[in-house]
């Protein structure tokens, strides 16, 4: 007599068990309360989006930022390929724009800091680097970004608009791959941002150039259609661009997004 009052009471314990999970499990995918949000970005915002991350772990408990930089050409060529992504910051409009033709994008980007171009040389300036048409010296060493890195694209929007005709002995994809060839002593001067000279501290020296003012990089971030923590993702978005986010790139050199 026991027994069939206990068989519907275990199933509906089951039911009622699986039901709960279903919807625990539906809740933390519409609030992005929980989980890991996977931000990939340029490689001249690693220290800034360090800082930036920790602070918005500190303020949205349960989320786990895994960054990934490298070359904004890289990485938009690794989204449109698939790779998981929540979020997307790009240090050019160019990168950015293949990903909302592809239609990958939620929403639209939203520019949140400007940077500008300096030379780094090694300390003490040994090659007397005082000049962007220095860099054309006969025997100078120089490194920079390929054409399809925006750091790459900006030098070469500055010697087209000056006729210089530059000829580096190596083109990087990433701005951070040029500043590790000046600091080992690879090269005589690296065209890198103004942030990532700051950020080597004394390992390198800066030569700025008035030039650098015709090519400035906007950088834009948006959230990803494609990824699986939409509204974390755009929490991001919105820390990037509010004060605390624009504190930290501040800090670091970065200028003001013009939105």
């Amino acid at each position: 007599m026991t027994r069939p009052r206990k068989l519907p009471a275990l199933l509906l314990a089951a039911v009622l068990t699986a039901s709960l999970a279903g919807c625990a499990g539906k809740g933390t995918a519409a609030n992005g309360s929980n989980g890991t949000l996977a931000v990939f970005a340029a490689a001249s915002l690693k220290s800034s989006f360090t800082d930036i991350a920790e602070r918005f772990e500190a303020r949205h408990p349960g989320i786990a930022v895994a960054l990934s930089f490298a070359g904004s050409a890289d990485l938009a060529a690794q989204i449109s390929q698939g790779a998981p992504a929540d979020v997307f910051a790009s240090a050019d409009a160019r990168n950015m724009a293949k990903l909302q033709d592809a239609g990958l994008l939620d929403g639209e980007a939203r520019n949140f800091a400007t940077n500008t171009l300096a030379i780094a040389v090694p300390p003490g300036n040994p090659a007397g680097i005082n000049s962007f048409a220095d860099l054309a010296n006969s025997g100078t060493r120089l490194v920079a970004c390929a054409r399809q890195v925006p750091c790459g694209a900006a030098a070469a929007s500055v010697a087209e608009k000056t006729g210089i005709t530059l000829r580096p002995v190596s083109e990087e994809n990433s701005v951070t791959d040029v500043l590790g060839k000046v600091i080992s002593g690879e090269a005589d001067a690296g065209l890198v941002y103004a942030t990532d000279v700051r950020s080597a501290g004394g390992r390198v020296d800066s030569v700025p150039f008035p030039e650098a003012a015709g090519a400035v990089n906007a950088y834009p971030v948006a959230a990803l259609a494609g990824g699986g923590n939409i509204a974390a993702a755009r929490d991001f978005v919105d820390f990037v661009s509010g004060p605390e986010g624009q504190e930290i790139l501040a800090a670091a050199g970065f200028g003001p997004g013009a939105t």
